[in-house]
């Protein structure tokens, strides 16, 4: 990636990749989430060779489940070493890129046509589009909330010690008879809420939500309150 992004006119040290390889069997995370210059731009689903790289073709269970969910994501590449997708919002950018050869036999004979490097550029140039318009804004929201609730699910499910804990705490003082998926759609909405009430107030959130939570908990915020609530411990924000 490091090579493709200094041919695409980035220096060859503002690209990193951060692998989710612990987590590979979860549905909701991709591969890797690429930073350039130290901030996210995107994020990278790679498909054993054979595989494509148009999820909307799939038929394993799992990789469909998991589009499903990743479709949310404003920025994705897809791989499977032999073809090359880009997506934004669950719609495809462009074409399916394929490599001329296969990547595990045409060793030095494998060439890539001229339009692979232009389709990594606009992946790695990605810049983020503000909503105009209300409906913009939820429908964008919407999606993102979607995606933090099934991560939710999917952690409970592993008994996650953090939101395990943070689940009791919120069935204790606000919903005793909330199931897990009801305490992961709860808990989407507050973030999801309480992020977009912090950027309307200006609050910063380079230093992380929990930064965020405590100058709305200032403000006398109910909002404030819950997020702070649902940040309180650091490990909680690791785990997401």
């Amino acid at each position: 990636m490091r090579d493709l992004a200094h041919l695409a006119g980035l220096p060859d040290s503002a690209v990193s990749m951060i692998g989710e390889s612990t987590l590979s069997d979860l549905k909701t995370r991709p591969d890797y989430a690429v930073d350039v210059q130290n901030a996210l731009v995107g994020f990278i689903e790679v498909k054993s060779p054979g595989k494509g790289a148009d999820p909307r073709r799939f038929t394993n269970a799992h990789d469909r489940e998991q589009w499903d969910r990743l479709k949310s994501l404003p920025n994705l590449l897809y791989t499977d070493g032999n073809a090359f997708s880009l997506w934004r919002d669950g719609k495809l950018v462009g074409s399916v890129i394929r490599l001329e050869g296969d990547v595990e036999s045409s060793g030095p004979a494998l060439e890539a046509p001229p339009t692979l490097l232009p389709l990594i550029s606009d992946f790695l140039h990605w810049q983020p589009i503000p909503p105009k318009t209300a409906k913009q804004l939820a429908e964008t929201s919407a999606r993102l909330c979607r995606l933090l609730r099934e991560e939710v699910v999917e952690q409970l499910e592993r008994d996650s010690p953090a939101l395990t804990e943070l689940a009791k705490d919120w069935r204790a003082m606000l919903f005793p008879q909330a199931t897990n998926a009801e305490f992961a759609d709860g808990y989407a909405q507050a973030v999801t809420f309480g992020l977009l009430v912090a950027r309307a107030q200006n609050i910063s959130l380079a230093r992380g939500i929990d930064q965020a939570a405590q100058a709305l908990r200032r403000s006398n915020s109910l909002i404030g309150t819950a997020l702070r609530l649902l940040t309180d411990e650091s490990a909680n924000q690791d785990v997401l």
